[in-house]
């Protein structure tokens, strides 16, 4: 595999680039911790019916991955000289537009599993540096789900999207990453999203009344 920077130089890398063609999305309260975001039904082009995750960078900046993006293509298609590529049986993931030459891995992992590692969500970590994908592969191919390309978003811009109301909000769960089949993720958490608006509406409503 090509040799990639550590994780944490890439991304400060691209997201202090202020020419960087993000994409919008948003996060507002929640921006300190990372979220689940699933695209409203109005949302068009590249981010259309997109479940991310997506966590704080600093300075108020945000870095994330496209979930439920399956490509066609194999972990052993991108890589044929990489024997231990074989063992891996999920497709590659598209996680976002930026770096799209770039491989990076969310491993299931109770620490950090080497360099170019970052904690993504509870059990699980992002990783970036090509030495430390080799060794998941090796070890413990299935363990993880692979990506080309990650999503960038400026300082603030999060907050501003999230306003607009371009994105629900919940708590990330690490067993939606690792579905075998994401191709009604989106439609199942829209629904679930819709509900828990209605729920919260009747709480309003019965506080309002007394």
């Amino acid at each position: 595999m090509s040799h990639q920077l550590s994780l944490r130089f890439v991304l400060a890398l691209v997201l202090g680039a202020l020419g960087v063609a993000t994409g919008r999305h948003a996060l507002a309260e929640e921006s300190n911790e990372p979220v689940l975001l699933i695209a409203n039904p109005l949302l068009a082009e590249m981010y259309a019916r997109t479940v991310l995750i997506a966590i704080p960078m600093g300075d108020n900046r945000h870095a994330g991955l496209i979930i439920n993006r399956p490509t066609e293509r194999s972990l052993s298609s991108l890589f044929p000289e990489h024997e231990p590529s074989k063992k891996v049986l999920a497709p590659v993931y598209f996680g976002g537009p930026v770096m799209t030459n770039s491989l990076f891995a969310v491993v299931r992992a109770g620490e950090s599993p080497g360099a170019g590692s970052l904690p993504f969500i509870p059990g699980l970590f992002l990783v970036a540096h090509a030495k430390t994908i080799d060794q998941i592969i090796e070890r413990e191919p299935n363990e993880a789900r692979y990506y080309v390309g990650f999503v960038a978003w400026k300082p603030g811009e999060l907050d501003e999207e999230l306003e607009k109301g371009f994105w629900y909000v919940m708590q990330p769960d690490a067993e939606l990453l690792f579905r075998d089949m994401p191709g009604g993720m989106w439609e199942e958490l829209v629904k679930r999203a819709g509900a828990s608006k209605v729920r919260a509406q009747a709480v309003r409503t019965a506080l309002e009344v007394q």
